[in-house]
Order: C-alpha cells, then sequence, then structure tokens
C-alpha cells in the first residue's frame, strides 16, 4: 500500500550556506518531514510559488501541512501593523492562503502548525493578536507550556490529557474565523488549537509538534486521508 501524500508549505530564504555555497534557497527545519515520515506518510515540500498554481498542487496531494514561520501580514485581517509584528513575507502568505483556500474546496485533510495555524483563522476571515508574551524562549529556544483540551472536540479525541508543548509564538487567535471552534488553550487562556466542526478534517495546533516525539495530532491526518480515500 502506497503512503500518502502529504503537502508542507516551506520557506523561501534569500541567503542559505552550505559548504562553501550561498544561495537563495527552499527550507524547512527537517522535523516536520521527519514527523510525517514518522507518521506514515510522504512528504513533499510546497515552496512559495504562484497563487494561480495551488489548487493544481493541491489536487495531486492527500493532505496539506501549513508550517510555522514569520508573522502574517495584518493586512490579511484589516488591522493596522503594531511595531512589535515582524516584517511581512508577502510570497508565502499569498501562496499558503492559496493552499488553504484550495484545500478548503477540495475538503482535503489539512493541518496548520503554528503561523499555519494562525493563517487558517485568517483565511475564514479571524483575526490575531499581534502580540502577546510568555509563549516563547530567548532567540533559537523552544519554550514550553500545557495546553488542555476542549472536552468532545477532535482535538479531545487525539489528546485526551493536558500536556506541556513545544512553544515559539509571540501572535495568538483573537476573533475565531467561520466555523472555527477552539480544541484547546493554554493555562493563560490562549487558544491553542482550533478545528472545523464535522468534515472535512481541518485542524490547527499553536506549537510546534515537529519539535515533539509525540505523534498522535499527525497520525489523525494521516488517518483522515485514510479514513477519506
Amino acid at each position: 500500500m502506497s503512503r500518502p501524500l502529504i503537502g508542507i508549505s516551506t520557506y523561501m530564504e534569500p541567503s542559505v550556506r552550505w559548504g562553501g555555497w550561498d544561495f537563495p534557497a527552499a527550507v524547512l527545519p527537517s522535523g516536520y518531514p521527519r514527523l510525517v515520515q514518522r507518521s506514515g506518510g510522504l512528504a513533499a515540500l510546497l515552496p512559495p510559488d504562484d497563487p494561480a498554481h495551488a489548487a493544481g498542487a493541491v489536487a495531486r496531494l492527500d493532505a496539506l501541512v501549513i508550517s510555522g514561520g514569520p508573522d502574517v501580514d495584518p493586512v490579511h485581517y484589516g488591522d493596522p501593523r503594531d511595531p512589535r509584528t515582524g516584517p511581512p513575507a508577502a510570497e508565502r502568505d499569498a501562496w499558503e492562503l492559496a493552499l488553504i483556500d484550495a484545500a478548503l474546496s477540495r475538503g482535503l485533510p489539512l493541518l496548520g502548525i503554528c503561523r499555519g495555524m494562525q493563517l487558517l483563522n485568517v483565511a475564514l476571515g479571524g483575526t490575531l493578536i499581534q502580540h502577546l508574551d510568555g509563549h516563547r524562549g530567548a532567540v533559537g529556544v523552544f519554550g514550553e507550556h500545557v495546553v488542555k483540551p476542549v472536552p468532545g472536540t477532535r482535538y479531545a479525541a487525539l489528546v485526551p490529557e493536558a500536556m506541556p508543548v513545544p512553544t515559539f509564538h509571540h501572535q495568538a487567535l483573537d476573533r475565531l474565523g467561520r466555523d472555527l471552534v477552539a480544541g484547546a488553550h493554554a493555562e493563560d487562556g490562549t487558544v491553542e488549537a482550533v478545528e472545523l466542526a464535522g468534515e472535512p478534517w481541518v485542524v490547527g495546533v499553536q506549537w510546534h509538534p515537529e519539535m515533539a516525539e509525540d505523534e498522535r495530532v499527525m497520525r489523525g491526518l494521516l488517518a483522515a486521508v485514510t479514513t477519506e480515500a
């Protein structure tokens, strides 16, 4: 039996160095494809492209992961820019919003991770808190805090217990997008997971499961592929 093909969005960086080379490169921390592979999927990396090609890319996939990364440009949810919001990543925003729209239109199982969850919320008309404290470590270091599932949600069915998670974010969900419900919260009330009720399987988590050993969320995505096949 062939493994499901799971697309993962990536960065496009202007300068990446390896050996004696220094070039623009499409890059992604290896934790993302490794988590897909450990969970039984085949990882396909999706660097930023013309948004017009998103539907064609999604049509070839069994599921989609929108990865973490830079802050979402507040122009996409109609708020003025907070000075603590990072510089815009216009090409990546446009590509990933198009991927999300195509996946939702097709009913493709979808997992948003950190920025990916925030972008899912924005794609569905929600807004973001542009800065909060206490949800990341020092630069280059993941923090850790406990998330508690909301009983009766898809996330709670996958992970029924409160558990510590690796985290690195300074923005969070404010107003939830259309048909999204909270699946987990941090101890300070921050929404840490969201999902669409019913089908298709659409979940977002604010933390970084690719930096942990727990595979249950990713395995939930893979199970949705198997169920809908």
